[in-house]
């Protein structure tokens, strides 16, 4: 299988998507784009979030129907190092069962963002197809808005 070399993703992983972005802002103005409910709601989905482990949650947004989601992602806070890390399991219901992950690196004068969506079923062709258009979603558009969102703070 062929070494995919773009935004940090170093070879292809049917079961995860694996990115990180350099954010020109100290990890304290990255972690408040991450965390605070209506800047998360600007960059990724409207929400009722909370930065507490074991906090159920909600984002929602417009139905894809190609892959037969109903615009509703069902999340938990699993894991919270203020600061540092947060992971979520990401699931539609249905097939999905994924968790995100974020950490964040001091980087000279700003922060290496890391994103890990993992959990896809290589063998699942609509788990696939899901990969594919959230690791495009993630690359070109999210990491672009979390840096113009921290800029604004």
């Amino acid at each position: 299988m062929p070494a995919e070399m773009s935004h940090g993703e170093t070879t292809e992983d049917l079961r995860a998507i694996r990115l990180d972005q350099f954010i020109a802002h100290p990890p304290a103005k990255v972690w408040r784009a991450l965390t605070e409910p209506e800047l998360l709601a600007r960059w990724l989905m409207s929400n009722d979030f909370k930065a507490e482990v074991g906090h159920r949650f909600t984002f929602t947004t417009t139905p894809k129907k190609q892959v037969g989601f109903d615009g509703v992602v069902y999340c938990e806070v699993l894991e919270l190092v203020p600061g540092e890390l947060m992971k979520i399991s990401w699931s539609d219901g249905k097939r999905a069962d994924w968790t995100v992950t974020w950490r964040l690196a001091a980087e000279g004068k700003g922060t290496r963002l890391f994103l890990d969506h993992e959990g896809f079923d290589p063998d699942d062709e609509v788990q696939q197809l899901s990969r594919r258009i959230m690791g495009g979603g993630w690359r070109s558009s999210h990491f672009r808005a979390i840096a113009a969102i921290v800029e604004e703070l």
